[in-house]
């Protein structure tokens, strides 16, 4: 038995996603320190004193402040990242004696708690009880565990992440192009209409320092843009053909590829529809 607490020390702790685990540490009956811009605590004490190194910084900023606290880790510490991307932090965390664990919450920082939410994890080098050591704190909190490799991790997040947000951004783009008044196209919806409007102003809403850095750090971005490319093309020329005959071969393509998921997602959407409408 432990004779004193687990302590982790969180890097960029004074952050809003920092603040966040930094609670969901707390929580678990951990030691907690950070590091920030402000604080008296160095990144350097942070990693030479915590038992769980976690860096919670912008992406730009991950693989910089991984190279600075790498000399000062031992082999009896976990280092951890909580960036969008892995397979660069995770290469980097990999300079040091360190064992590592890469982390991506599939959530904002506003999120109330970690119930219901998904983290999605990549081990790198550590030991079975260095991983269910950090999955125990998050799962007895209610949050879901995905675990991949940093590669498969990057190219799911081309498509969850950065096809998600292109195709959104696209969206806007061409409603301001057509000069279309968002507050009076909203008096012709329908609540699924509105539920698509909503995620167009809620991702406007956001840091867009942090969704170009999605973009445009990932290397499987380009990839994934280039065959939204040709299914917007594919399809534009399906609509002009007004041929009946294919746009049903190309709605039932689709439908085919994602036939074991429509009941749930009409059972979702319908939930969501159901908030829309007793607002």
């Amino acid at each position: 038995m432990r004779s004193k607490p687990m302590q982790v020390g969180i890097i960029g702790g004074t952050g809003k996603m920092g603040r966040f685990f930094a609670d969901v540490f707390s929580s678990a009956g951990w030691d907690v320190s950070v590091s920030g811009r402000k604080t008296a605590l160095t990144n350097r004490d942070v990693a030479e004193q915590a038992d769980v190194v976690m860096v919670s910084v912008p992406i730009r900023e991950t693989v910089r402040v991984i190279a600075e606290i790498a000399a000062h880790l031992s082999e009896r510490q976990i280092l951890c990242d909580l960036t969008s991307l892995k397979a660069e932090p995770v290469r980097a965390m990999l300079t040091s004696p360190a064992r590592v664990i890469g982390l991506h919450p599939m959530f904002g920082p506003g999120a109330e708690s970690l119930r219901g939410q998904t983290i999605i994890v990549t081990p790198a080098r550590c030991e079975p009880e260095d991983l269910t050591l950090l999955l125990d704190v998050f799962e007895r909190q209610g949050a879901s565990i995905t675990i991949t490799t940093p590669e498969e991790h990057d190219r799911m997040m081309a498509v969850i992440q950065g096809l998600t947000h292109v195709s959104t951004l696209a969206a806007a783009e061409t409603i301001r192009r057509e000069e279309v008044d968002v507050a009076e196209s909203l008096t012709f919806t329908s609540p699924i209409y509105r539920i698509q409007m909503g995620l167009i102003g809620r991702l406007l809403a956001q840091d867009p320092d942090l969704y170009g850095d999605m973009l445009r750090m990932n290397p499987a971005v380009p990839g994934v843009l280039a065959a939204f490319e040709d299914a917007v093309r594919d399809l534009r020329s399906v609509v002009e053909s007004d041929d009946p005959a294919r746009f049903r071969e190309y709605f039932a393509r689709n439908a085919r590829h994602y036939e074991t998921y429509g009941s749930d997602a009409t059972r979702e959407t319908d939930d969501l529809i159901r908030c829309v409408v007793s607002r």
